[in-house]
């Protein structure tokens, strides 16, 4: 097996039906990960990589702002070589959540 899909099986990824509002509400509460769903916003699906983000935080702790987004199905990620891809789940978010991502990214903090 190689690193590369070792690496790919890592990622778990919760359809957004499945989470609770808490959960979906802790997600986007954090102002790192508005900015990173705000900038996915503003990209075509799969054009942009974890580590094209200009974000304040250390390698680790931005790995963990991404993992969390997956966790409360903000956001699907892939891996294209040893970059890793991602895309807003927008469409499917909205639809179990209506208006949340509008009331929180679509404006300014």
């Amino acid at each position: 097996m190689s690193a590369d899909s070792a690496r790919a099986r890592t990622l778990v990824h919760t359809e957004p039906v499945e989470v609770s509002l808490q959960v979906a509400l802790d997600a986007l509460a954090d102002p790192v990960r508005r900015s990173i769903l705000r900038d996915l916003a503003g990209h075509d699906d799969w054009t942009r990589a974890c580590g094209a983000f200009d974000l304040p935080v250390t390698k680790a702790t931005r790995s963990h702002h991404f993992a969390v987004l997956r966790a409360a199905g903000l956001i699907e990620q892939r891996d294209d070589g040893a970059r890793r891809l991602n895309r807003l789940r927008r469409p499917e978010f909205d639809q179990a959540f209506p208006g949340l991502l509008a009331a929180t990214i679509d404006r300014a903090d």
